[in-house]
């Protein structure tokens, strides 16, 4: 298994650098597979949809795809992959970000109550609370 950084499958999703999305396509269609996977972290997902989000200025609906497909591919493990679903379904119908939703989920699995925030998109989500 190899770990995969933020930038690689960036250029890997959006096919916008002809030289490092080429390369990108090339490790992680060719290189990778079921028995020798790349490990993709909930903080490199995070980034993700941040700079979708804010350097492509993708819509939640392009995100979500982009997190989905790459929950769905073979050739990659993702890090606590239930924790994400869990994120994604958390995250419809509410405004807050997806690293607000995966932070929540990851905090109630590892046995918190609530997580608490000064955030008020972020404290409408489950498991959240606003601080005062």
């Amino acid at each position: 298994m190899v770990g995969i950084d933020t930038n690689v499958l960036v250029r890997y999703l959006a096919q916008d650098d002809p030289k490092q999305s080429a390369v990108a396509t090339r490790f992680i269609e060719g290189s990778l597979s079921a028995d020798n996977p790349g490990f993709v972290s909930t903080i490199t997902l995070c980034e993700i949809a941040w700079v979708l989000a804010d350097s492509y200025r993708a819509d939640r609906k392009r995100i979500r795809a982009a997190v989905e497909g790459l929950l769905a591919t073979k050739q990659l493990v993702i890090e606590h992959a239930e924790l994400v679903w869990k994120a994604l379904r958390a995250w419809e119908g509410v405004s807050a970000d997806f690293s607000d939703a995966l932070i929540g989920q990851l905090a109630l699995a590892h046995g918190a109550d609530k997580t608490v925030t000064f955030d008020r998109t972020a404290g409408k989500l489950p498991g959240f609370e606003l601080l005062a």
